[in-house]
């Protein structure tokens, strides 16, 4: 998996391609995370329409950065999965705990909201 980050008033917006298996990014990932949570960064929004195929340890990657972001009173978006991606949300019932919405203006719109 590829992946971008930048931080735009004060949200981190990670951009995700390819497949999310955890192993691979995952430690990058989360020390990215905690970085970006030391400088008072709440929210996060992640852009996984490019993301292919997701297996437990990606899961387990979304969970952590979720469970970050939300233990500092922040949030985690995450942009137009593609439909294997959302059959999975729906199938672990992981849909029911992500904020899944179709743009990132979606996401600017709840986060201000």
């Amino acid at each position: 998996m590829k992946y971008s980050h930048a931080i735009d008033q004060g949200i981190l917006k990670l951009v995700f391609s390819g497949d999310l298996i955890g192993e691979n990014n995952g430690p990058d990932l989360v020390e990215l995370i905690n970085d970006t949570l030391n400088n008072d960064v709440k929210d996060c929004i992640i852009n996984i329409s490019d993301v292919r195929y997701i297996n437990s340890s990606g899961i387990g990657v979304l969970i952590t950065i979720l469970t970050k972001f939300r233990n500092k009173s922040g949030d985690l978006y995450l942009i137009n999965p593609s439909e294997h991606v959302k059959k999975l949300l729906i199938i672990t019932k992981l849909q029911a705990i992500f904020n899944i919405v179709d743009s990132e203006q979606e996401a600017l719109t709840k986060i201000a909201g």
